[in-house]
C-alpha cells in the first residue's frame, strides 16, 4: 500500500494559507517517500477553504515526481469542460502526474452557489464524466462513493478506480464494497478488471495523549457533522498502536493508496506516521 498527504486546505486555526508553508509540507511528504499528493473540493465549508485545483498548481514543482490527487473533484459545480480544461493543464505542468478523481458532491450548499438543483446531481455527474472523457481520451477517471451499493454501481460503470471516504467508510466496507465492485463489473462483462481503491480524507493525530486525543475527535465531530464515537473507530487519531492497527486492516482489505490529512502539525504528523506507524504495518 502507498501513503498520499493531502494539501491543508481548511484553516483549522485561523493562520490563513501561506505559499511557503504549502511547499514546506510537500517537500516534506516528497522526502519521506510518500507517494501523492492529494487534494478535496468545495465551494463553501464550516471552515475557510482553499480551492484544491490552485493548491495543486502551486505545489507542482515542489512535488518532484508524486502523483498530484484530486479526492475529489467537482465537476458538475466547477462545469464538465472547465474541470477538463484545467486537469489537462495540471497534467501538462507536472509532466503527466495528475491522477483525476471525481463526484457528484454531497454539499446543498456547494450546490446552492453555483446554482444547480441539488436533486439533479446524479444525471448532471453522468454526464459530467462522459464529457470529461471526450476532452481527456485515454486518461483515468476515479469515481468517488461513500459505498452505497447504489453509489459502488456508478463507480462500476463509470470509473477507472474507486475513492472511498475514511470517516465514511471503514475496513469491512472497502472489502465488501471491492467484492460488490468485482460483481458489477461482471455483470457489465468487464469482469478481467479490478478497479483499486484509494481512501482519502484519513483525518491524522498520532498522539500519545488522551485528552489531546479527545479534544480532536470532538472538534472533527463538529466539523463533519458525524458522531465521535464513529470517528474514534475510523480516523487516524490517537496512538500508534490504534493507528497502525486501522492502517493494517485497509491494507488487508486491498486498499492501493491511503491519502492522511494530518492534524495539528502536519510536517510533524507525516514525519511520526513514517518513522512510528509504518514499520509496523
Amino acid at each position: 500500500m502507498h501513503y498520499g498527504a493531502h494539501l491543508p486546505l481548511i484553516d483549522l486555526d485561523g493562520r490563513g494559507w501561506d505559499a511557503g508553508r504549502l511547499t514546506g509540507y510537500v517537500r516534506t511528504a516528497r522526502d519521506l517517500g510518500f507517494h501523492a499528493i492529494a487534494t478535496n473540493d468545495h465551494l463553501t465549508f464550516p471552515r475557510p477553504w482553499l480551492d484544491g485545483l490552485i493548491g495543486l498548481a502551486s505545489v507542482i514543482e515542489a512535488s518532484g515526481e508524486l502523483r498530484l490527487v484530486t479526492t475529489a473533484a467537482l465537476p458538475v459545480i466547477r462545469g464538465a469542460a472547465v474541470l477538463a480544461a484545467t486537469a489537462t493543464a495540471l497534467d501538462a505542468l507536472s509532466a503527466g502526474r495528475l491522477e483525476l478523481g471525481v463526484a457528484p458532491g454531497s454539499s446543498p450548499a456547494d450546490y446552492r452557489l453555483a446554482g444547480i438543483a441539488f436533486a439533479e446531481r446524479w444525471q448532471r455527474f453522468d454526464d459530467a464524466v462522459d464529457v470529461l472523457r471526450r476532452h481527456r481520451p485515454g486518461r483515468p477517471i476515479w469515481v468517488a462513493s461513500w459505498g452505497s451499493p447504489q453509489g459502488l454501481r456508478r463507480v462500476a460503470r463509470l470509473g477507472d478506480g474507486w475513492l472511498a471516504s475514511a470517516y465514511n467508510t471503514g475496513p469491512d466496507q472497502v472489502a465488501a464494497g471491492r467484492a460488490r465492485l468485482h460483481l458489477e463489473r461482471s455483470r457489465l462483462g468487464r469482469p478481467d478488471t479490478e478497479l483499486p481503491c484509494t481512501v482519502a480524507t484519513m483525518w491524522t493525530l498520532i498522539t500519545d495523549s488522551d485528552a489531546e486525543r479527545g479534544a480532536a475527535l470532538d472538534r472533527l465531530a463538529q466539523l463533519l457533522d458525524r458522531p465521535r464515537q464513529l470517528l474514534a473507530e475510523r480516523v487516524l487519531v490517537g496512538s500508534v498502536e490504534h493507528c497502525s492497527a486501522l492502517v493494517r486492516a485497509y491494507a488487508e482489505a486491498g486498499v492501493e493508496l491511503l491519502c492522511l490529512w494530518p492534524l495539528g502539525d502536519g510536517e510533524r504528523q507525516l514525519e511520526r506516521f513514517i518513522r512510528d506507524v509504518v514499520p509496523r504495518i
